[in-house]
């Protein structure tokens, strides 16, 4: 009921959910019947780490990540454990302190930096909070036991399944075309090219280095670098036609499904699978189009209305995962035209330069790398300033010392809870630090109450692992769904293990204050301290992903394809990001509204310029100059000039001030040279109005 009503059902990751189930029981029922518990114990809390860092990307990222967190994670547990052996009063402060300064630098500098950053806080706290007898050694090695488990486990499927998520992950993109192409002409026709670059960022990090190395053709891994270089065209002719700005006919609108069947058979023709949804209600049979913001463009006469049953592809997830689900209506079935041919049924002369990119892309039988073709590498994020990262690394700090203290003070020995929580609430780059406190909060208290609702029905050894087993199997459900989901496994689990340690305490309702206190104490350092931290998040992405757009509308006409994917590339994926992290920083309180609002102005401008580019780059268009003079009125800051020369109040300093931004209603004036509205040519065929922006561009 719910998909039919155009709700996209994510499908559960049943295969991970076994993964941490088994994961964490078997350390745990080998440790009781062989008697080495605390061992035992020690290896489940790595595989409970482990589990929150599996995920579904291609397995040499998962070991990657999973072999950092690990090492981190080890290190952190030897120098917490040795604090605590020393005795002194200070040892353990201390070396909280020192792990929050050293992991708080590292963390900002990527994902895997920062996934390192935050276990070796997290195995300093629990080395530190947890005693454990036996030998120094012992901790670090049992700890490691447990990450191994986990990753034997999540890698070991690519023994037999070998490339199945990079041809998944490039699927998804001819799937997203399909619905960019079915969503052109309507009032959705943005959103699922922005859907369509999610898709294409995420099978760009799927392929990640087989794109740098030589492959052979003929093989499976040729066949996906083949499907996937032809995605990369895809991408820029169907972000023509959606800037074109009208309904497409059907033969159109099935070009990427059959390109799918043709280039990936195997996937092609997939079943419908959970999360498939229909067509949005205004692309229905029938339905007319509305007008696109910023298009002028009439729908093209004798052009059909879009199908009801038009083949959509499933957006992003809410982390920024996988695309997933498959095709809702069956996969045409491919013709077999001469390479470089028109496929019979297309018009002989095309009113579009796009149509006739489309055209002869589904014309062709697959594609050889041409010399002047270098690998397309997708852009590492711009890191943040080494002010910031050591900013961010004294307030994690202040927070660690501040919840040891109030532990010691709650608790006295065995006070881990509070540092703990500290340690996995305050990631800026994981989201809005308020959501994520919340989410926290709230996964405690159910986690709590599910796990004493346990314990009081039976304390029975087995029956405890039974229920590590399923919790294990909500965590990893929740690691890729909802953040209070995974923490309300990962709380169940901790009780469990802490108990089988021989701490026997009844804390249930000692850590939902724990946890709300560690809270309230990284919240009121976050926003009394670096409150505009998220803003300044998002003008740092904005700015790159403004430059990157730059840069391609600059672009020389007679530029090698290669360099023309990497800039187009680059462009899309940097604003993508840009909306994201201005998309963070709105959801935390007390945030300048209106320089948020100039900054998503700015990258939906730059967005809208970049459809022009490719729309004007397939036409074969000279690339536009840089924008005159602008009217005093609007400014040489507008949000919509991209391409405005570097200036204090240009779009490329997104801390400018706001009133050197115009708002959202004037991006479409006649007036401003720079503007997306006057890059976009007037009325008139799809060929003429492509015309007549490579004739603005000079």
């Amino acid at each position: 009921m719910q998909a039919s009503r155009g709700v996209r059902l994510t499908p559960v990751p049943l295969a991970a959910a076994a993964r941490g189930a088994v994961a964490l029981a078997v350390p745990l029922l080998v440790g009781v019947l062989t008697g080495a518990v605390v061992p035992a114990v020690l290896a489940g809390i790595g595989a409970l780490w482990g589990v929150g860092q599996d995920g579904s990307d291609p397995y040499r990222l998962r070991l990657r990540r999973l072999a950092c967190m690990g090492l981190a994670a080890a290190c952190g547990l030897l120098a917490g454990g040795l604090a605590l052996r020393s005795g002194h009063p200070v040892a353990v402060p201390g070396c909280l302190v020192a792990a929050a300064l050293l992991g708080g630098v590292v963390s900002l500098r990527g994902p895997l930096a920062s996934v390192a950053g935050m276990h070796l806080l997290l195995g300093a706290t629990a080395g530190a909070g947890i005693p454990v007898p036996g030998p120094w050694w012992q901790p670090p090695l049992a700890l490691l036991t447990g990450v191994a488990l986990v990753t034997a486990l999540s890698t070991t499927p690519w023994l037999w399944r070998r490339h199945a998520i990079e041809r998944d992950a490039v699927l998804a993109v001819y799937r997203a075309a399909a619905e960019a192409l079915a969503a052109a002409g309507s009032a959705g026709a943005e959103a699922a090219r922005r859907r369509l670059t999610a898709a294409l960022d995420h099978a760009h990090r799927a392929m990640g280095r087989h794109l740098a190395r030589p492959v052979r053709s003929g093989t499976e891994l040729g066949a996906l670098r083949d499907a996937f270089d032809t995605a990369l065209r895809l991408g820029e002719v169907t972000s023509a036609l959606v800037w074109e700005g009208r309904v497409l006919p059907a033969h159109v609108r099935e070009v990427p499904l059959a390109l799918a069947a043709r280039l990936l058979p195997a996937a092609g023709t997939a079943a419908p699978a959970a999360g498939t949804t229909a067509s949005t209600a205004d692309t229905s049979s029938g339905a007319t189009a509305r007008p696109v913001p910023g298009r002028t463009a009439p729908r093209a006469a004798g052009t059909a209305a879009h199908p009801a049953d038009t083949p959509t592809a499933p957006g992003p997830t809410a982390s920024g995962g996988t695309p997933a689900g498959t095709p809702a209506a069956p996969v045409p079935a491919p013709t077999s035209p001469a390479p470089g041919a028109v496929p019979a049924g297309w018009p002989a002369a095309f009113d579009s330069p796009a149509l006739r990119a489309l055209a002869e892309l589904a014309g062709r039988s697959g594609r050889a790398r041409r010399p002047d073709e270098a690998a397309v590498r997708l852009p590492a994020l711009p890191w943040h300033g080494r002010a910031a990262q050591v900013r961010y690394a004294v307030l994690l700090a202040v927070c660690v010392l501040a919840a040891q203290l109030c532990a010691e003070l709650l608790h006295g020995p065995r006070g881990y809870w509070l540092p703990m929580t500290v340690a996995f609430v305050y990631k800026p780059d994981f989201g809005p630090v308020l959501r994520r406190a919340l989410h926290r909060c709230a996964g405690t208290l159910v986690g709590v109450a599910a796990i004493g609702a346990v314990t009081l029905l039976t304390t029975d050894a087995y029956v405890l692992i039974g229920a590590v087993a399923a919790f294990g199997a909500v965590m990893a459900v929740g690691v890729r769904h909802h953040y209070a989901l995974a923490t309300t496994g990962l709380t169940a689990v901790v009780f469990v293990l802490v108990d089988m340690l021989g701490d026997h305490r009844a804390l249930y309702s000692a850590r939902i204050l724990d946890t709300a206190l560690a809270a309230a104490i990284v919240l009121v350092a976050h926003f009394a301290l670096w409150p505009a931290s998220a803003a300044e998040r998002a003008a740092a992405q904005t700015d790159a992903a403004l430059a990157a757009a730059r840069r391609y509308r600059d672009l020389p006409a007679d530029a090698a394809p290669g360099r023309r994917h990497a800039l187009r590339r680059t462009a899309y994926h940097r604003l993508a990001e840009a909306r994201r992290a201005v998309a963070h920083a709105d959801a935390e309180p007390g945030r300048p509204g209106r320089d948020l609002a100039a900054l998503e102005a700015a990258v939906t401008a730059a967005e809208r310029l970049c459809d022009a580019v490719s729309a004007r780059n397939l036409g074969g268009g000279a690339a536009p100059a840089s924008p005159g003079p602008e009217p005093a009125a609007t400014g040489p800051g507008s949000p919509d000039s991209p391409g405005a020369p570097d200036s204090p109040g240009a779009p490329d300093s997104p801390g400018a001030p706001v009133s050197a931004h115009r708002g959202p209603d004037s991006r479409d004036s006649p007036d401003s040279p720079g503007s997306p509205r006057s890059a976009q040519p007037g009325p008139g065929s799809p060929a003429a109005r492509c015309a007549g922006f490579c004739a603005v561009g000079g």
